[in-house]
């Protein structure tokens, strides 16, 4: 089976995609991985490390091609607020969990998690459920433009900062 040995960034690509393979933010953090894109081009993502593929990357494929990826939909919370600097504020208590979150100037976008919707809407943020692509920020130790997205439940998060953030891969 044919390899993906490398990334390339989002807009550091402008040949044509051969294929392209739709993921959801947790297929997009991959090492290892069989895939198969849109038009049945089978191949091994077969990288030195995981990374967190973003919507717009390419994989170089070991004949020359290249793979596109694109963000699959997923059911989102938009989150929205009276104005920046409450947005900010929002920003903040989302972060202060360590949630992965997709930011704009007037909005962001989280996965679905009823006790964070419940704790935004009481610091009296608009929540509304969406599908879209979920593009997280990559985060502050991102190597390349490419996050390392933290996976934990936040159901019942107590949350002081004593506990270990172990690699992914």
């Amino acid at each position: 089976m044919i390899r993906a040995t490398k990334v390339l960034s989002r807009g550091s690509w402008h040949e044509p995609a051969a294929d392209t393979v739709v993921l959801d933010f947790d297929q997009r953090h991959r090492r290892r991985f069989g895939m198969t894109g849109r038009n049945g081009t089978d191949f091994l993502l077969d990288l030195p490390e995981a990374v967190a593929l973003r919507h717009g990357d390419g994989l170089s494929l070991e004949d020359g091609r290249i793979i596109a990826v694109e963000a699959e939909p997923e059911p989102l919370a938009e989150i929205a607020a009276e104005d920046a600097l409450h947005l900010l504020r929002l920003a903040w208590h989302i972060g202060n969990r360590h949630l992965p979150a997709q930011i704009s100037e007037d909005r962001l976008l989280i996965r679905r998690d009823h006790v964070i919707e419940e704790m935004i809407i009481g610091l009296g943020g608009k929540v509304a459920h969406v599908e879209a692509p979920f593009d997280p920020e990559g985060g502050a130790y991102a190597h390349g433009g490419h996050g390392h997205p933290d996976h934990h439940d936040h159901a019942d998060h107590s949350h002081g900062h004593g506990h270990h953030h172990h690699g992914h891969g």
